[in-house]
């Protein structure tokens, strides 16, 4: 069997996976500039270059790892794993690192400093992690590592688009619902076209025509275009500096929950992918993860890369690994030339968001599907720390909108909306996600002890403050770590985990009984 390197689902791939790499890399212009005062020379020719090289080191090694494993296969349908920037360590590094030190020194170059050095300390640990990662796969079901990806895909991913789509729908819902109607029934169009392609076409049209026709519903970005070439340069002086001087240890309280939070957020793609079909060796997808976050610090840009949720819905538009290829070499293409905006002058967004929603649909199902439907419970169990992480979201971005903070408004909120137990929920959602999930799986499969050590894990990071702990300031919601950091919740699954060992020797007693076997 030939195998090559593009077929025709490479081009509807490319588009899904670029339309979120560039997503990440807007947001890192307006954080960067806006929040944390980083000026335009700092962002787009020292942050985006690096964030370029790194996602583009990342994205050649896992086309080749995957036609790599089609040849050892000869299965012609195999599908790279998807990688990018890590959405939920930029926000965190932001908030939590690169904006206090800012608003602390005003100095955005110390600013930037602080995130290099979380962004290199966190791929140090995620590299350690990648020698930990398969017995850490082995031992958990696959329902807890399935079901904290169809959380974050049914909230962060698929219903942030749907209003997006619905807020505008004379260019956005013809699109989506095309891409959503192809790939979900499985559609061919004539002459084998590509659905996501030919949606977002049809949404650049749409968007023009009606533009041109004096309806504003497309409005291109007005900053002029300058063409520049931004070569990356080595930043080991800016994180030795930063090092040296102390401040970056204060901060791995955050940098180490990140780095802990990135490989099981890897461990859970991973198993998504291998339950789409498609299973990767763990140890050097995770090596090469970390790696692509030292290659990122060390060329100046302080968000890690990582292993992009979403495998499933790239496979089923029938990308393979050429998606993965052309993705790295256009991304790297606009960021050295500065060109991350000019896209966006052209294409609606709205006309590309459709795909984007697809992969947080075909997620969500894959978590249902891929497992015993007696664990179905499971993944529903789940879904609600990221629920409650994404209702908070919510709230704060109506709040700060309206002028006020969360800090001010949370005592009044009473039982109309029980607000405390939404932060407390939505603190380390991920672990909490999978911990559940994992729990409620080892008890109906009547493993009480198994579930009761789960309870357990979930009792000790609750102690230290990994899960549920915050302190709620002016400035938002904080994570708060150390000693009894979060009592309540400790001591709360501490005592579900002894009643799950009583569970153990009662149900085992009942068996005996059952069984005529003196226990």
């Amino acid at each position: 069997m030939k195998i090559g390197w593009f077929v025709r689902g490479d081009i509807d791939g490319f588009f899904g996976l670029f339309v979120d790499n560039l997503l990440q890399l807007m947001l890192i212009a307006v954080l960067c500039g806006n929040v944390c005062g980083m000026p335009p020379e700092l962002v787009y020719a020292r942050i985006l270059p690096g964030a370029a090289l790194s996602i583009l080191f990342g994205n050649a090694f896992y086309a080749w790892q995957a036609r790599r494993l089609a040849i050892r296969t000869g299965r012609a349908d195999v599908t790279a794993l998807p990688y990018g920037i890590n959405t939920v360590s930029l926000i965190a590094f932001v908030f939590l690192i690169i904006a206090p030190i800012y608003f602390e020194t005003k100095d955005p170059h110390l600013a930037w400093q602080a995130g290099l050095f979380a962004c290199l300390a966190s791929a140090v640990l995620e590299v350690v992690g990648a020698f930990v990662g398969d017995w850490l796969r082995r031992h958990t079901p696959r329902a807890a590592l399935l079901s904290s990806l169809a959380g974050i895909a049914i909230t962060f991913i698929s219903m942030g688009f749907v209003f997006q789509i619905f807020a505008m729908p004379a260019i956005a819902v013809v699109p989506a619902l095309l891409v959503i109607m192809v790939y979900g029934g499985q559609i061919k169009l004539p002459l084998g076209l590509p659905g996501g392609f030919i949606a977002v076409l049809l949404g650049v049209a749409m968007g023009w025509i009606l533009r041109w026709c004096g309806y504003p519903y497309f409005q291109p970005l007005q900053e002029p275009y300058q063409f520049a070439l931004h070569l990356p340069r080595a930043a080991f002086a800016d994180m030795i500096a930063f090092l040296t001087n102390g401040q970056g240890w204060k901060y791995f309280s955050v940098i180490f929950p990140m780095a802990l939070f990135n490989v099981i957020g890897s461990l859970q793609n991973l198993e998504s992918a291998e339950a789409a079909g498609d299973r990767y060796d763990t140890r050097s997808s995770l090596l090469v993860n970390g790696f692509g976050s030292i290659v990122a610090a060390c060329l100046g840009n302080p968000f890690p890369t990582t292993i992009y949720i979403g495998h499933p819905g790239w496979k089923a538009m029938g990308a393979r690994w050429g998606y993965s290829v052309l993705n790295g070499a256009v991304i790297t293409l606009l960021c050295l030339i500065g060109g991350v905006t000019l896209v966006l002058r052209v294409v609606p967004m709205e006309a590309m968001i459709g795909i984007l929603l697809w992969i947080g649909l075909i997620i969500t199902a894959q978590a249902f599907r891929e497992v015993p439907g007696r664990h179905g419970v499971a993944v529903a169990v789940g879904l609600m720390p990221a629920l409650a992480a994404w209702a908070l979201l919510l709230i704060e971005t109506t709040l700060r909108k309206a002028g006020a903070t969360l800090y001010d408004v949370a005592p009044r909120f009473g039982g109309d909306l029980y607000v405390y137990g939404i932060i407390a929920l939505s603190q380390g959602f991920m672990l909490t996600c999978m911990i559940l999930s994992a729990m409620m799986v080892f008890v109906v499969e009547r493993q009480f002890l198994t579930a009761a050590l789960w309870t357990a894990t979930a009792a000790l990071l609750s102690f230290f403050g990994v899960i549920h702990a915050y302190v709620l300031t002016p400035a938002g919601v904080q994570n708060r770590f150390g000693f009894g950091a979060a009592k309540a919740f400790s001591l709360a699954y501490l005592f579900a985990a002894l009643l799950l060992v009583a569970l153990h020797y009662y149900n085992r007693g009942r068996e005996a009984e059952g069984t005529g076997i003196v226990a």
